[in-house]
């Protein structure tokens, strides 16, 4: 009976992780005027000096810090010490100041920009558009195409593994402006 149990919720989770990576791109299409903080169209952000120090009022506990402003994420023990920051490149559509929890994860699977990628963690969604860290299988991290709405913050294969063995289902992720 459990197996029966364990095989229905991963065809559930398989299902529900098909339907949202293939909704078209123009469902939902934010208005590219409106001043909300998540539809914004993506705008040119300033690299502070101290990209590395933790932000204030990021939270407490074992956490994954993502601050929008910097493009920089900070994985964070339960005793509140930095075990690992690093820069990553996002995707057009930010997810609004918050706090959420790792929703799922894939190991491997194409993008919605159509790279091949690996070690996805997914923790919100914004009109439709799934958020998520992930890491291009050929290391790559460049600028996404603004024409598309896009939520995969990209990150290096190294920080990757590193937010893979961090992030699992249920871990705490702070957004920071």
């Amino acid at each position: 009976m459990a197996g029966l149990t364990v095989a229905a919720v991963a065809a559930v989770g398989f299902l529900a992780y098909q339907a949202s990576a293939n909704v078209p791109d123009t469902l939902g299409a934010p208005d590219r005027t409106s001043s909300s903080p998540g539809a914004s169209a993506p705008s040119p952000r300033a690299k502070p000096n101290t990209a590395a120090a933790l932000p204030g009022r990021s939270g407490s506990g074992q956490r994954v810090v993502y601050s929008v402003q910097a493009d920089r994420v900070w994985l964070v023990a339960a005793n509140d010490k930095v075990t690992r920051t690093f820069s990553v490149t996002p995707g057009t559509v930010d997810p609004a100041p918050d706090t959420y929890t790792v929703t799922s994860r894939s190991g491997s699977i194409t993008g919605s920009d159509g790279v091949a990628v690996e070690h996805v963690v997914r923790f919100a969604s914004v009109d439709g558009t799934t958020i998520g860290f992930s890491a291009a299988v050929d290391g790559s991290t460049p600028a996404p195409d603004t024409g598309k709405k896009l939520g995969g913050i990209r990150e290096s294969r190294a920080d990757g593994d590193a937010m893979w063995e961090f992030a699992t289902v249920g871990t705490k992720v702070v957004v920071v402006e």
